[in-house]
């Protein structure tokens, strides 16, 4: 890595006067796709401008994608960081020290607590005092955000962000990027993004009691509840399901993975509640459909049959935990990392003939099928920072660190020779010293805790390319991974982008909305609720508005769609 220009600021700091209009061929066709904003002339689509003499301290001129940032003066920015529990920040980490020592960045951070970080997150853009950038934003999370203009259009400075720009034009993200898109034709939030989609969620089960009763991983959904039977069968004193997963509704994890496969959304993936039906063009809510209530109502038998324990909906996770690790449950939602926290807490308990292994997600009435995302939790920029005068550095190192191969090589894995080696191949290995993912288990210091890398605040998609993304993952977790590669990739929705009063129309139902959806599916699944009163159920809905809110998203999206066709009409 290169050492920091240093020296006087008038000798560190480049004074020349340079702007650089954001006028990308890619930034220009995403905006295409769903320009909704401004008039026939195209205002509203405009690009910024932006003065390198008021904005460009520190900055590197001719920063292109594949060169390491390097600020030609000390910079510091200010970030939002979620403190998570199991690795809370520390002030000495390394990361720290190598982005200050060999990249001039120093690093403010406004610490925010995992079980606080939505709550704080929207006090602090909401109050306007917003640090300069905020990671683990979801796209989504901005919208209530952007009429008060404390959130930066992002889009109108993507042309200093060179290997954000190369990575969705190589990557085919174009689509995905248009998605992002506001009313007012600018999106708000820089996503991280993967070069393939990631499945990471299935069910993990008790291998040692597959491979004893000839099972192999369930092609359907059917064949699942037919495997859970068997176990029942042989082992009566044991809860064959036992699931996690469901603090903030019911059985979010499982819902999501499985609605793909029945053709609607639900779980962490249920977002507002629209879901689009490409068939018949438009959107419908996922809480009304048929699929939803067939969704539900194969869980409700599970339960119904003691298939599956109806504590799944309410018990914490670690309630969960214990029931499988102790042999009282044979199967629970899982994903690569959980698989070892079983594995531990199964050598806790002292049973070494117990084996743990994630199965690929069956498939279900409406096909073999995965969500289509290729998006990760993304970062949103105060409104503010456009006006200060290293805003340039700042777009540039988070370019340089969450979308080159460089800086997200740094984030993941730190400095070569120090936390981990590299061979004439590429392949990297930790250091004896370092433990991630237990790769080395019996090492005394993990890379996250004591080092600060390895940390989804600063490594939003765990690598983003494929190479990298698998770089550190088990063996079994690239074979589940690869498991899930046929499956039917369910492409994200179009864009819908409201104004601030569909908005504002659109909050009155949706909350109300979505909480008798929760209520109701954990309802129905635990059997305290009839499956034969779901046309009550639906009834309720509308009596909430559910018409309105579906047509309101409808307008919009159609008029989306017109904008698109004006656009290539008149270019």
């Amino acid at each position: 890595m290169n050492t920091p220009v240093t020296g006087t600021p008038e000798g560190r700091r480049r004074r020349f006067r340079r702007t650089w209009p954001i006028t990308s061929v890619l930034a220009a066709s995403a905006l295409l796709l769903v320009s909704c904003g401004g008039d026939a002339e195209g205002e509203g689509d405009a690009a910024a401008e932006v003065d390198m003499e008021a904005s460009g301290a520190g900055a590197m001129e001719d920063f292109a994608a594949g060169d390491t940032f390097v600020a030609t003066e000390p910079v510091e920015f200010s970030l939002l960081y979620r403190d998570h529990p199991n690795y809370p920040i520390e002030g000495d980490w390394d990361f720290f020290t190598q982005l200050e020592e060999e990249h001039g960045v120093t690093l403010e951070t406004s610490n925010a607590p995992l079980s606080d970080w939505a709550e704080r997150r929207a006090l602090v853009i909401g109050a306007g005092d917003a640090p300069d950038f905020i990671p683990i934003t979801y796209p989504g999370d901005e919208t209530q955000f952007i009429a008060g203009g404390a959130l930066l259009p992002v889009s109108d400075y993507v042309d200093l962000m060179p290997n954000f720009l190369e990575k969705v034009e190589e990557w085919g993200l174009e689509e995905d990027l248009a998605s992002l898109y506001q009313e007012d034709g600018k999106f708000y939030v820089l996503p991280g993004l993967h070069e393939a989609p990631q499945a990471q969620y299935s069910f993990a089960v008790r291998g040692d009691i597959w491979d004893e009763l000839g099972l192999e991983d369930p092609e359907s959904f059917d064949e699942f509840a037919d495997q859970l039977r068997q176990v029942q069968e042989a082992y009566p004193d044991m809860i064959p399901f036992s699931d996690r997963w469901s603090e903030n509704g019911p059985l979010e994890a499982t819902l999501t993975t499985a609605a793909p496969n029945f053709g609607t959304s639900a779980g962490w993936g249920y977002g507002d509640g629209m879901h689009y039906d490409a068939e018949a063009d438009e959107f419908v809510y996922a809480g009304a459909m048929d699929e939803y209530r067939d969704l539900v109502g194969y869980f409700a038998d599970l339960v119904d049959e003691g298939l599956m324990d109806s504590e799944s909906l309410t018990q914490d996770d670690d309630q969960a935990v214990q029931k499988f690790a102790s042999g009282r449950s044979a199967v629970i939602g899982a994903n690569d990392q959980t698989v070892l926290e079983y594995r531990t807490s199964i050598e806790e308990v002292g049973d070494e003939g117990m084996e743990v292994r994630q199965i690929r997600v069956p498939a279900g009435p409406d096909g073999d099928k995965v969500a289509g995302s290729r998006f990760e939790s993304g970062i949103a920029l105060s409104a503010p920072v456009a006006e200060e005068e290293d805003f340039v550095a700042l777009m540039q190192f988070i370019d340089w660190l969450y979308y080159s191969d460089e800086g997200m090589e740094f984030a993941k894995w730190g400095v070569e020779g120090e936390t981990y080696t590299k061979s004439e191949d590429g392949t990297r290995e930790l250091a004896e010293n370092v433990n991630m993912h237990g790769l080395n288990p019996d090492a005394e210091e993990e890379l996250n805790v004591d080092y600060g890398y390895h940390n989804g605040v600063f490594l939003l998609a765990h690598g983003s390319s494929t190479e990298l993304v698998q770089s550190m993952l088990r063996d079994e977790v690239i074979e589940f991974r690869e498991s899930m590669d046929d499956k039917e990739l369910v492409p994200p929705a179009p864009a819908r982008p409201l104004d601030e009063l569909e908005r504002e129309r659109a909050s009155i139902n949706q909350t109300q909305l979505t909480d008798q959806v929760r209520t109701a599916t954990a309802q129905f699944i635990l059997g305290q609720r009839d499956m034969e009163e779901w046309d009550a159920f639906v009834a309720e809905l509308e009596s909430s508005g559910m018409a309105e809110f579906v047509d309101l998203h409808n307008e919009a999206y159609q008029r989306a769609q017109e904008n698109i066709e004006t656009d290539v009409l008149e270019d």
